[in-house]
């Protein structure tokens, strides 16, 4: 039973990181607060999938595919602010 409290715990935890990232995202209207809020909800409902479902052995790591697509998202919000186009400080 304390796994499931702990699986909850860190699910509240991931739902208030997105909370703060969708109030910076409102806030500057950038792609990167988003994604990074949408990431935090999949890694939220990867720790609720395991407390409420309860999946046996076998098929826990079904469940670990909703996390790799919250590290898929991190990973895209990254390359995407960097590839941005930055004015350059070089130019005369």
């Amino acid at each position: 039973m304390l796994v499931v409290f702990i699986w909850g715990a860190l699910a509240m935890g991931c739902i208030t990181v997105a909370a703060f990232f969708l109030k910076y995202w409102r806030a500057s209207r950038d792609r990167f607060y988003l994604l990074f809020a949408i990431a935090f909800l999949a890694m939220a409902a990867n720790w609720l999938v395991l407390a409420v479902a309860q999946p046996p052995r076998e098929s826990v790591h079904y469940v670990y595919l909703i996390r790799l697509v919250g590290y898929v998202l991190i990973l895209t919000a990254i390359v995407d602010k960097n590839r941005t186009a930055r004015p350059s400080s070089n130019r005369s």
